[in-house]
């Protein structure tokens, strides 16, 4: 899911890191609106690790592999801390790993933290669509949902901004083949990844109920 430098065009760099940076702006601005802003920051540091780890632990899906993203799970639990949290792992990923780059750091952020914030509205929609239903399926049902979503949106950005920005040296019908394999290689960690944050949430709401965005 990281784009590598030397891929994209510079002018479209600079736009990622433009549009990174309004909306770290009013990431920041909303999470600054909150009665204690502070009192999240020790999740979003443990969280935002498990992000950057996340990207080591590859699944091998023929004919290729993928690896967890976990956007959507800090989406769920993070609300806007999740898009600064996604920006820190990521600019530690491209300069420990090599792990997308610092060039391409603000195009990473969008295709990751805007579903990430998606993921957030989707699951706060149970106070909504799920009020009727048991607490512990519909908490279960909108965490699948804003995973599994979460993944799909990412997915969708990557290989949109990557199918439309093949360099001039590349053969653009065997690049586009290879790239349109690899996004159904991605439909399997959608329900991954879903089950993954329904999972978490639900032992959650069992265990530590506090931890959970209001």
């Amino acid at each position: 899911m990281h784009i590598s430098e030397g891929i994209l065009p510079a002018q479209l760099c600079i736009s990622g890191y433009g549009l990174t940076s309004l909306i770290t702006w009013y990431s920041l601005r909303q999470i600054n609106r909150l009665l204690n802003p502070q009192a999240t920051i020790p999740k979003a540091s443990l969280l935002t690790a498990a992000f950057f780890v996340a990207s080591s632990i590859h699944i091998p899906i023929p004919p290729a592999s993928v690896h967890l993203v976990l956007n959507g799970l800090l989406g769920t639990l993070l609300g806007y801390y999740a898009f600064p949290a996604i920006l820190i792992g990521l600019f530690f990923q491209g300069i420990m790993f090599g792990h997308g780059g610092l060039t391409t750091l603000g195009i990473n952020a969008l295709i990751m933290g805007i579903p990430a914030v998606l993921a957030h509205q989707i699951f706060q929609l149970r106070y909504v669509v799920g009020n009727g239903m048991n607490k512990n399926l519909s908490i279960s049902i909108f965490g699948f949902i804003a995973g599994a979503v979460a993944i799909g949106f990412s997915s969708l950005i990557f290989f949109t901004v990557i199918i439309t920005n093949v360099p001039a040296g590349f053969d653009k019908s065997l690049e586009q083949t290879a790239i349109y394999g690899l996004m159904i290689s991605h439909i399997p960690l959608m329900v991954i990844e879903g089950v993954l944050t329904a999972m978490i949430v639900g032992f959650l709401r069992r265990i530590m109920p506090e931890l959970l965005p209001s």
